[in-house]
């Protein structure tokens, strides 16, 4: 029932935004009267949206300091991959926070913080390369991964709206079979989650992020809702007409996370 299908980051300005991450990412870009949208390949969408423009849709202040309680996440087939995309952030302004490595118990990451504060993790799932750069580097798959209190409580939540665990190890991670076409979405401890990302834990105000789900039916929209209510979400909305033809509610998980869940 729920799918990860966009991810909406708040960003302070969009047009440096956009120049950065068609650079970092050797992404293709299109946008709209609001919104830039960034096509990974065909394993999902993010979109970059002024954070106040943001903030006001969802009633919250713009301010945040510190960990956002999210990672995002890039993977890519081999290590000389991460490496070029590495590079190609730093060259627009990305502040490494992991410098690429290999893994202990295997595959090659590294960790960066975009200027507009998002931090996001490359990672091939092996040490070794094979093979020459793809040009450009394109996704096997993106995502995030959300700091939550605990994963195991998140993942009753997100059971209950349909989605199906792929790998869980408890408290530690768990993660969700991703639809074709959509991120995949996964659950550590907040404080995991941030030493992972090699960032203090501590952070207050608004994440600069909106999850969208997008469904195929107004019907679908309001189920999804109705089930988000009896699972313990809180703020859920009466979905509505959105401005463009489409139809749109929201809700916020237990973590504080919200969720668009949207209609063409």
């Amino acid at each position: 029932m729920l799918s990860l299908d966009a991810i909406e980051l708040g960003v302070p300005e969009v047009p440096t935004a956009r120049e950065f991450y068609v650079s970092a990412l050797l992404s293709p870009a299109t946008e709209d009267d609001q919104t830039v949208r960034l096509d990974l390949y065909g394993t999902g969408q993010v979109g970059l949206r002024d954070v106040k423009e943001l903030a006001d849709d969802l009633e919250a202040g713009p301010d945040t300091s510190g960990f956002r309680g999210y990672v995002m996440s890039y993977i890519v087939r081999q290590p000389r991959e991460v490496q070029v995309l590495v590079d190609a952030a730093v060259a627009q302004g990305a502040t490494v926070l992991r410098p690429p490595k290999k893994g202990f118990f295997g595959g090659f990451s590294a960790v960066y913080r975009a200027p507009d504060g998002a931090v996001w993790k490359l990672a091939a799932p092996t040490k070794k390369d094979t093979a020459p750069a793809a040009d450009p580097p394109t996704p096997t798959e993106t995502g995030v991964l959300l700091g939550v209190a605990d994963p195991t409580v998140s993942k009753v939540f997100y059971t209950a709206l349909g989605m199906t665990v792929d790998r869980d190890y408890g408290t530690k991670f768990i993660d969700f079979v991703p639809a074709k076409g959509s991120c995949r979405f996964g659950l550590m401890t907040r404080a995991a989650l941030a030493k992972d990302a090699g960032v203090a834990a501590a952070g207050t105000g608004f994440p600069a992020a909106v999850l969208t789900s997008r469904r195929a039916s107004r019907d679908e929209v309001d189920a999804v809702l109705s089930v988000a209510a009896t699972a313990g979400a809180d703020g859920v909305s009466t979905a509505a007409e959105d401005g463009s033809g489409g139809y749109a509610g929201r809700f916020t998980d237990p973590d504080g996370f919200t969720w668009t869940i949207s209609s063409p």
